[in-house]
């Protein structure tokens, strides 16, 4: 009696163990401000996403087999988008060459992730990923929803999230950066709801360098 007592208890505490280990994925935040994004320590989360020809894209933190720089981004109608992107360029082959793999998540949907950046003169080496109902921006927690004020906006400038998504979400991610090393840990993170103020390419560099 002991023994089967005993067994479920340490069924129940290993359980509880291997859920703590997963991070929830949080609900839409508020706001960008309310937004609160996984923290250096924490076990990177496993999402699905898309790529440009809509083939599903699956990461599992536990199946690495190099460290990984995930950037996240509004999209591509985002002009501080589009420069950080363009300055990510100058860096991403050293990267690349230092083992890293560079993903690349927006809300855009899957077939415009090309023809929606800017500047088609910037070759892409990094992978492009569609995250339009914000899978990956949740398990990461750096979702929330634009407001009515904000999205109409937006629409003024000739932004519509429902266009660029496909859906009536309105919602985006903070941008930000997250670097996970192997063993599926975020060893480094950067996230500002101000959207104007982004990592640069030599921070991100500085900091991949730091943790090789």
């Amino acid at each position: 009696m002991r023994v089967g007592i005993l067994s479920a208890v340490l069924l129940s505490a290993s359980i509880v163990i291997s859920l703590a280990a997963t991070p929830a994925r949080a609900d839409f935040a508020p706001s960008a401000e309310a937004a609160q994004a996984l923290s250096v320590g924490a076990p990177a989360p496993d999402f699905v996403a898309h790529r440009p020809d809509h083939s599903t894209y699956e990461f599992s933190a536990k199946h690495l087999s190099k460290p990984v720089a995930v950037i996240f981004y509004r999209g591509g109608w985002c002009p501080y988008c589009n420069g950080q992107l363009a300055d990510m360029h100058t860096v991403e082959p050293k990267l690349r060459e230092a083992g890293y793999e560079v993903l690349f998540i927006s809300t855009d949907r899957p077939e415009i992730l090309h023809s929606s950046l800017k500047d088609p003169s910037v070759a892409i080496h990094y992978t492009l990923l569609s995250d339009p109902t914000l899978n990956a921006a949740q398990a990461f927690h750096i979702a929330f929803h634009v407001d009515d004020t904000i999205y109409a906006a937006e629409l003024k400038y000739g932004v519509d999230l429902e266009k660029t998504t496909g859906t009536k979400l309105h919602a985006l991610p903070v941008p930000s950066v997250f670097i996970i090393d192997k063993g599926g840990t975020i060893r480094y993170v950067y996230s500002n709801p101000d959207y104007r103020v982004r990592l640069s390419g030599e921070e991100l560099w500085r900091a991949a360098s730091n943790l090789k």
